[in-house]
């Protein structure tokens, strides 16, 4: 149970690196190639290769990679809702309902 708690909070902790990466792409530097390597990217991808090592040691330490697997689905839920948070993205009827399919299948899969 604490190893898939770890596990979700890297999930999350991905999802606010996609946030930064999002930022990143927003900026629109010049030459073509800093917008690959700015700041925001740069640490959205460190972010992200850290909560990589987290799920690995996850795995190892005795997480299952199916409950791994499940686990991750939950992006799915935190990237619309930090976007909407953050950048304003709107959020439709048919995103709330593949949302709440997710966090049902997640639940089933767990019970």
């Amino acid at each position: 149970m604490m190893y898939s708690l770890i596990a979700l909070a890297a999930i999350f902790t991905a999802a606010c690196a996609q946030m930064l990466l999002k930022q990143g792409a927003r900026q629109g530097y010049k030459p073509w190639w800093r917008q690959y390597l700015n700041p925001w990217v740069v640490s959205g991808y460190g972010i992200m290769f850290a909560t990589m090592v987290v799920n690995i040691w996850c795995m190892h330490s005795g997480l299952e990679l199916k409950a791994l697997s499940v686990l991750e689905s939950t992006s799915y839920l935190f990237v619309p809702l930090l976007s909407l948070l953050l950048f304003k993205e709107r959020m439709t009827p048919s995103k709330l309902c593949a949302i709440a399919i997710i966090i049902a299948g997640v639940i089933v899969f767990f019970l």
